[in-house]
């Protein structure tokens, strides 16, 4: 460790992996937006990455040197990334890119970073900069490209899947014609009303949860009664039971009483998956609020459901709000159950309604499309509560 201490070779080696990702990371960008073939060249990536290390720990002025240099490199063929028949514009900016990505995050990379010895500080900080932009880039590749392909191919038609299924490039001169699969799901697949279910359900769900959830967990953290312990260790047993397990007497004991294929039934099986877990983490949040607050009431002559409802529950906003997302969630892309109890399409919930696009018979854009119907809506909700959720996770501290 004491002999990568040293700039001269924790220059050249941060560099060569930092150039090699960023070649890969373009090459795969300029693939999907314009359909050329873009590929990086790793011996050519290790090696012009050793060179950018080295003069990115002399300054500003030999870092703009070696970008221009990368460049120029991969114009001429020796470059990070490899490039096919393309036109000069996308050549000109898959080059630029690597070169100019490249150096200025060697530039952040190695700052504080010279020539000779290294402190253990300076080491390690480097190396804590590179791995930060390293996940960075790969955990959203993780989640951008599926989901940039789910889109792209959604806007297709068949005739182009068909002529080249890994083109993603759009023909934006078609206009709305662009949206013609998610136009045909509405007119032609019911999708409206599988909306319409999947949101009653699951609406439905939050709160059959919550009613039991809330007291359920408020007693096992406030109240004290024979069996609390074991009552409390054992809440989640449920919840690690696979509901595959559970799928053949579920589907029995629905067909017996008459609740298969029906919508009543959904809603009533659903909590029973949601309610283990929303307990366990109302408990911990009911644990961590003060009681002193609430023996406050108490005192003033509340009882013990008025010191709930007006003090308890405030403080547990942010709780209820995390569960309460978290159980819609769970609801919204439950698919196991409403595939195996459900056979009306009029009552198919979103994930059952795609899975009946699972078809050789359905074009390919069309699940794809009801692919993002489904995720678009709960990730904006996601998006619209995370910022509620965390600016009141201390509403219950005590102050002082």
């Amino acid at each position: 460790m004491r002999l990568l201490q040293n700039g001269y070779l924790t220059g050249p080696l941060l560099g060569a992996l930092w150039v090699l990702t960023i070649s890969a990371t373009v090459a795969v960008a300029m693939s999907f937006a314009t359909g050329d073939a873009f590929r990086p060249s790793v011996l050519l990536s290790l090696l012009s990455g050793l060179a950018a290390g080295a003069v990115a720990l002399f300054g500003r002025l030999p870092q703009i040197a070696a970008a221009l240099a990368l460049a120029a490199a991969g114009f001429a063929g020796a470059g990070p990334m490899a490039t096919g028949d393309i036109s000069v514009l996308s050549a000109l900016v898959g080059h630029s890119s690597v070169a100019a990505f490249s150096m200025l995050g060697l530039a952040l990379i190695l700052k504080g970073a010279h020539p000779g010895a290294l402190s253990r500080h300076e080491f390690e900080e480097a190396v804590i900069r590179f791995l930060t932009g390293f996940g960075y880039i790969f955990f959203t590749a993780i989640v951008l490209i599926p989901f940039y392909v789910m889109v792209m191919t959604s806007l297709k038609n068949q005739s182009e899947l068909l002529q080249n299924p890994l083109d993603f490039t759009l023909d934006f001169s078609k206009g709305f014609g662009l949206l013609r699969s998610y136009q045909e799901l509405f007119q032609d697949f019911n999708f409206g009303t599988y909306l319409i279910n999947s949101f009653g359900i699951s609406v439905m769900t939050v709160f059959i949860t919550l009613a039991f959830s809330v007291p359920g967990a408020y007693a096992v953290a406030r109240l004290r009664f024979r069996g609390r312990a074991a009552f409390s260790r054992s809440i989640l047993l449920i919840y690690m039971v696979p509901m595959i397990v559970l799928a053949l007497p579920i589907y029995i004991a629905f067909s017996m009483t008459g609740l298969r294929n029906s919508l009543f039934g959904i809603v009533l099986i659903y909590p029973v998956t949601t309610i283990p877990v929303a307990l366990y983490m109302l408990q911990g949040y009911f644990r961590g609020l003060p009681a002193e607050i609430e023996e406050a009431g108490l005192m003033d002559g509340l009882s013990r459901l008025a010191v709930i409802w007006k003090i308890t529950l405030p403080l547990a906003l942010p709780a209820l709000a995390s569960v309460s997302l978290y159980v819609f969630m769970i609801a919204w892309n439950e698919f196991l159950l409403a595939f195996m109890l459900l056979d009306d399409p009029s009552k198919f919930t979103l994930t059952r309604g795609i899975a009946s696009l699972n078809s050789s018979e359905i074009p390919r854009q069309h699940l794809m499309a009801g692919a993002v119907i489904a995720t678009v809506p709960i990730m904006a909700l996601f998006l619209g509560l995370e910022r509620f959720m965390t600016k009141g996770l201390t509403a219950g501290s005590v102050k002082g």
